[in-house]
């Protein structure tokens, strides 16, 4: 399993669409806590319930984007099979 894993995260990281992923989400995630209105810093103690409430969504979007062409590319090298049988 473990070598299964270690190919899936080279091949996610091995282009561009990793880091972008990572990085729209960073981004997204760092302007609603440190940007936009009503931020922790206001408050004077930090509160986490806007990312709680932020990170949902975007995964939402960025999760099928991510599978999708991991599953395109599966079929396109034939190593789908393999990855429908395993545990």
């Amino acid at each position: 399993m473990w070598p299964l894993c270690k190919k899936e995260l080279r091949q996610f990281f091995g282009s561009l669409t990793g880091y972008m992923a990572v990085a729209v989400f960073l981004i997204a995630a760092g302007l609603v806590l440190f940007v936009f209105e009503d931020n922790i810093l206001d408050f004077g103690y930090a509160s986490l319930d806007r990312f709680f409430l932020l990170a949902p969504w975007l995964l939402l979007l960025l999760i099928p984007a991510i599978t999708m062409r991991s599953f395109a590319e599966e079929f396109r090298t034939g190593t789908y099979e393999l990855l429908a049988t395993q545990p």
